[in-house]
């Protein structure tokens, strides 16, 4: 697939404000089944980005506006090419022993600070598991859609998974803590994945459509054939399947908090109201020069 991608995100404050020090995570990442090949980012008022890459691999672009402002606009534009990743690797549940699986996994094994115990999340933990690693996260791609409603505003980005679970409802990122935590206990290296999701019909239909950023997950799968590489890969609870080319990755974390899209901070006590979308066009091949 070939997408055009606008996000926009834009904020109008009470009265001015200065030091407005941010940090962006919106660069569509590189991957075996993912390439940008245009990005551009525009700021209002000006001011001189400087980028890096985290520890987990995600571009960071930061940018500090010093002097008196009411209003901060960040304009992103990037064509993006996408293909379906590989098949998942159907293995049995010994791959996941040994020394390779462990040195691939990591800390994307490890615990976070405020998981709630076992015994909150007995009910659970109790049906989680499946035939294989593979087959777990199938089933967990519906055990949480069936067991949680879709519904905005009943969460918030700091939210916990206790939240979930009392609200009985949440949205994608909410969907995602659980997965990770689910997985982990069964000894399945995951991680949250930040992006954006093309939602309109493959098979007609629309072709630009304003989508918000999305999250899933990705799960590190151990190899066949003689305990092979592990692989990582994505599944999304909230639309119950696996992640393929609809989906374009920003970047990776162990939570939302290692990639937020947008994190600041600026002086001053006035109030600021935002604004943000994010328009996704599917593309002609053609429109592509290096696809």
């Amino acid at each position: 697939m070939n997408y055009d991608i606008h996000y926009c995100t834009s904020y109008k404050y009470e009265s001015p404000v200065t030091d407005n020090l941010n940090a962006l995570r919106v660069r569509p990442a590189t991957t075996s089944s993912q390439r940008c090949d245009e990005f551009h980012v525009r700021l209002d008022p000006e001011a001189r980005i400087h980028r890096h890459v985290d520890y987990f691999g995600t571009e960071v672009m930061e940018f500090g506006v010093a002097r008196p402002h009411d209003h901060m606009t960040i304009d992103v534009r990037a064509r993006v090419v996408t293909s379906e990743p590989p098949e998942a690797p159907e293995a049995p549940w010994e791959h996941l022993d040994g020394e390779t699986y462990a040195e691939a996994a990591g800390e994307f094994l490890l615990a976070a600070d405020d998981e709630p115990d076992d015994t909150v999340l007995a009910d659970l933990l109790d049906i989680a598991r499946a035939r294989t690693p593979l087959a777990t996260l199938r089933w967990l791609n519906e055990l949480i859609p069936d067991r949680f409603a879709y519904r905005p505003g009943v969460t918030y980005v700091g939210s916990t998974i206790e939240d979930l679970l009392d609200a009985g409802a949440g949205v994608c990122q909410d969907f995602v803590h659980l997965a990770l935590v689910l997985l982990r206990r069964n000894g399945i290296a995951a991680r949250y994945v930040s992006g954006y999701l093309f939602s309109a019909p493959e098979d007609g239909g629309t072709a630009s459509v304003e989508v918000q950023t999305h999250a899933w997950l990705e799960a590190l799968l151990p190899g066949t054939g003689g305990r092979g590489e592990p692989s990582w890969v994505g599944a999304d609870p909230t639309n119950r399947r696996l992640a393929g080319e609809t989906h374009v990755k920003i970047g990776h974390g162990r939570r939302y908090g290692d990639v937020p899209p947008i994190k600041g901070v600026y002086r001053g006590t006035a109030r600021a109201d935002l604004e943000a979308s994010v328009q996704m066009t599917r593309l002609d091949p053609a429109a592509s020069a290096r696809a």
